[in-house]
This record gives C-alpha cells, structure tokens and sequence, in this order.
C-alpha cells in the first residue's frame, strides 16, 4: 500500500488486523526522502514502480494487489499502469488527479490557500520552499490533539471525528515518522504529485482498478475522483455522499481489501 503526503510507511493496526482475516499481507515503504529512505530530488510519480519491483524481489512475490490513500493514490495507479505483469489489481481513496491532465481544471477546484501556495511555488521558489520547511517545523511541534484540531479544521465533519479518533494518532504518527528526518520527501512529493507530469497515462491501465472518493472530501475534492473514474478504462468508482477524505481508510479498509482481494 502507499501511503499519503506527509507521511511515511507506517501500517495502521487496523488495517492489518482486517488484511490478516482476509489472507492479506500489507506492505508499505518510507518514499524517497521521508522516514528512513534517502531522498531522490525530480523523482517522478512514475519512479515508484521501480521501488516496488525492488521490494517485491526482496520480500519475494511474484503478483500483488495496490492500494494508495490520498497521496498514495497516484503511485498505486503508476504500479498499475507500469507493473501490470505484476500488480492484479489497483484502488484508490481519496486520490488527486494528474497534473495537466486533459479536461481537468487543476486551478477551479483549488481551495484559496492552495492556490495562493501554487502561485508562490510559481513566482518564487525559494520562498516556497522556507514556506514549506516552516510547515514541517509546526507538524513537528504539534501534539496529537493540536495536529486533530489544526488538521480538522474546515474539513467534512466525518475527517473530523477521524482525525480525533485512534485513526488521527496513527497519522500523527506516521506523519512524525515521515518529517522527522528533514523536509526533502515532502517537498518532492509535493512536486511530483501536484505540479508535475506523473510519467505515466492512467488511460493506459489495462487491470482492474476501483475509486473511492467521498463528495465531502475537503482536502482532495471529489471532481479529482470523477475524473479518475472517467479516465481509467473500466474503472469502478464509489463516491458518497457525506464521506470525506478519511472515512474510507479510517472505517471501511475491509471494502477496500474485499474488493482487491477476488482479483488475486
């Protein structure tokens, strides 16, 4: 599985508990740069697929489903796109959609911090970058109950009560884990996931892939996963109402790995 942004390889317990019962094994890794991984500066998304090549030869399989939450998303669909000899099968929650991509307007769905920060990243780099190592030396500050609040706040009511369950101290942690290190995996992803060409088509995808997206996700809006589901031959795509960007990762993993699952 990949993990969002910030963030790094850290398994939730429930989602292992709920893989375990369906013979499942997750396996998750630190991406360039955060956690224990050294950083790779102008990765691309697309890069991804040569880490999990590398991690299915040292911990020896042979055909493997994905599954990428937030800003996982985009890497698990590279691995669909890049490794279908070896990945069955793709999901993603609460995925952005490409940068550029055809018929997507990446600015009107853009919430007014994020457009001002895009803006910056255009205008002075520099600057966005001192913007950016500031941000981590606040999540770092943060307890967990200061990271819920900050985190939650202007977001879908259900993220909230994710944010200050046992869920948000998981992402504490993982987001902890991730930064501690320094700002290099966060930048990068940042860049390669919001503001760059992925290096590969998702109309290229030839294995089942399914969409999780919920219509009250206010960290990655939902026109992100309609326009996944729409571009993706054959995808399968749920999008509910009142979900917002966590619900399905903090509550519903079993839907996620049920599915994945009669693909092996």
């Amino acid at each position: 599985m990949h993990v969002g942004s910030p963030n790094a390889g850290v398994l939730y317990d429930r989602w292992v508990e709920d893989a375990a019962i369906r013979g499942l094994t997750l396996v998750a890794y630190d991406r360039p740069g955060y956690g224990e991984s050294s950083a790779r500066s102008g990765r691309s998304v697309a890069d991804c697929a040569v880490d999990v090549r590398a991690i299915s030869e040292a911990v020896g399989f042979e055909r493997c489903v994905v599954w990428g939450f937030s800003g996982g998303g985009p890497h698990a669909l590279a691995c669909a796109a890049l490794l279908d000899d070896l990945v069955v099968a793709a999901a993603t929650i609460g995925s952005p959609a490409p940068w550029g991509a055809p018929g997507f307007d990446y600015s009107a769905v853009m919430s007014d911090d994020a457009r001002k920060d895009h803006e910056l990243f255009l205008s002075n780099r520099g600057e966005w970058e001192r913007e950016g190592r500031k941000q981590r030396q606040q999540l770092l500050a943060w307890s967990v109950d200061e990271f819920a609040d900050q985190w939650s706040a202007g977001k879908s009511p259900g993220d909230g009560a994710a944010l200050h369950s046992d869920f948000g101290a998981w992402l504490h942690r993982a987001v902890l884990a991730g930064l501690t290190p320094g700002d290099e995996g966060w930048t990068d992803d940042d860049i390669a996931i919001f503001r760059s060409p992925w290096g590969f088509d998702p109309a290229s995808i030839s294995i089942p892939v399914k969409v999780w997206h919920g219509r009250d996700d206010q960290f990655v809006p939902i026109e992100h996963g309609r326009w996944l589901a729409e571009n993706i031959p054959a995808a399968q795509a749920e999008l509910r109402d009142h979900d917002g960007h966590l619900q399905v990762a903090a509550q519903r993993i079993g839907d996620v790995h049920q599915w994945l699952a009669q693909n092996l």
